[in-house]
């Protein structure tokens, strides 16, 4: 997937993105870090194709991510299949009557048969560990049983690219170790993921590669995580440190 000087602003006024451009590479951990209103959501966004650039281009596997490419049921359908977007509140994503039904919903959304889903679902929910959970209802979830539920009904898709906004935002050490965890065995097995996060104790563990959006919405540094850490000034400059 990449992005060349792409920029995006909300209601043709408020700059999100300026000119950002950005090439993520398959099998890649990748961290994008920033102030809040920084544009980090935007990104995610735009290369999840939820939202078009006001400029410059996006590609997806080889072909130009566009909305007129979307309004394509058989791209779009294939697009979707093969990206995962994990939004950062839990409560936006999972809505279905069951644990069961939230898992299976993309699935049967793209055509699966009901078998293939329903393997599919059983496969999901002994990875996560959530077996227990499957015919309770979004109101009797923990946030951290809210936030496997929603991972669960992405990767159900088995997508080649995973996008997360701040995905360790509200959960208890415990879940924060997991999902570590479970991000490291997915990236060891070839899946691509971009990451907007605050959590720089855990940068290191999270990415392999780090892109810093300033709060003029313009890349400010794209380096490794231990180089982005020993940087001082720039931290700072990014506001994501006090000076």
């Amino acid at each position: 997937m990449s992005c060349q000087d792409v920029s995006y602003a909300y209601l043709d006024r408020f700059c999100a993105l300026d000119q950002v451009s950005l090439d993520v590479r398959a099998g890649q951990r990748l961290a994008l870090l920033g102030a809040n209103g920084c544009g980090k959501t935007t990104l995610l966004k735009v290369l999840a194709g939820l939202v078009f650039p006001t400029s410059g281009t996006v590609t997806a596997f080889g072909s130009p991510l566009t909305e007129a490419a979307l309004e394509d049921d058989q791209l779009s359908a294939a697009f979707r299949a093969r990206v995962g977007f994990c939004f950062q509140s839990s409560d936006v994503q999972v809505f279905s009557p069951t644990v069961r039904d939230e898992i299976a919903f993309g699935c049967l959304q793209l055509g699966l048969t009901p078998e293939e889903t329903g393997e599919r679902t059983a496969d999901v929910l002994r990875l996560l560990g959530i077996d227990d959970l499957v015919d309770r209802t979004p109101f009797q979830l923990s946030g951290g049983q809210k936030k496997k539920v929603a991972i669960a009904s992405v990767l159900v898709m088995n997508p080649q690219v995973l996008l997360f906004d701040e995905p360790m935002a509200a959960l208890d050490p415990r879940t924060r170790g997991w999902l570590t965890d479970l991000l490291a065995r997915l990236t060891a097995s070839g899946t691509t993921v971009v990451a907007a996060t605050h959590d720089l104790d855990r940068l290191e563990q999270l990415a392999d590669r780090a892109v810093v959006l300033g709060e003029d919405h313009r890349v400010l540094a794209d380096a490794t995580p231990d180089q982005i850490l020993a940087d001082h000034d720039l931290l700072v400059a990014a506001n994501l440190v006090a000076p």
